[in-house]
């Protein structure tokens, strides 16, 4: 008789672990991204030459949209947790509106910029101005990114193929979509303080 073989993990436990360590390097390799554009912000405020301006107010807006898209993302995780279908796919979708919702109210302070004569490139353009673009479209394309993710886990929730003991699409949503808020979080104050 063969002895039994305890405590080896199984295929979903390695795969869910592959995929967090895989987001892992991804999320450190923005965060690094980000961090070597705000220290460029910082070296090249120094030389002079800057230019000072408003925030414009839908930023502020965007804000407040993202840190409320955390709560429901947390939402559909704790739906997720018990197994409440209906209370994942809500979660998600208010996540998912919120997001889109962050992506106009960026835009619309793109259109507000455009109306202090802050422009990306161009003649008239200034360095202070660029970086607050370059920050922001790339946070931008990151939560584009995120929509994605959004979208296939609300079709996954839909379809109901999360349960109980695997959600794990949900939880790469949630831990993602954290870091883009605290990322947002972050560039607004360094734009506040360094303006």
């Amino acid at each position: 008789m063969e002895a039994e073989i305890t405590g080896t993990p199984n295929t979903a436990n390695i795969k869910e672990k592959s995929l967090k360590m895989l987001l892992w390097i991804g999320l450190v390799s923005i965060g690094m991204m980000f961090a070597g554009l705000t220290s460029g912000y910082i070296v090249r405020r120094g030389t002079g030459t800057w230019l000072t301006f408003q925030i414009p107010f839908p930023f502020y807006i965007s804000t407040a949209i993202i840190i409320i898209s955390s709560i429901t993302i947390n939402m559909a995780m704790q739906a997720a947790k018990k197994g409440a279908l209906a209370g994942i796919s809500r979660g998600i979708l208010f996540t998912w509106i919120l997001g889109v919702a962050f992506g106009v109210c960026q835009f619309m302070g793109y259109k507000a910029l455009v109306d202090q004569k802050i422009f990306l490139v161009g003649s008239n353009s200034n360095a202070s101005g660029s970086y607050l673009y370059i920050l922001s479209l790339l946070h931008l394309g990151h939560i584009i990114g995120g929509l994605v993710a959004l979208t296939i886990a609300y079709i996954k929730a839909l379809k109901k193929k999360y349960t109980v003991q695997n959600y794990t699409g949900i939880k790469l949503c949630a831990t993602y979509w954290h870091f883009l808020d605290g990322l947002w979080v972050y560039l607004f104050i360094f734009m506040l303080l360094y303006r």
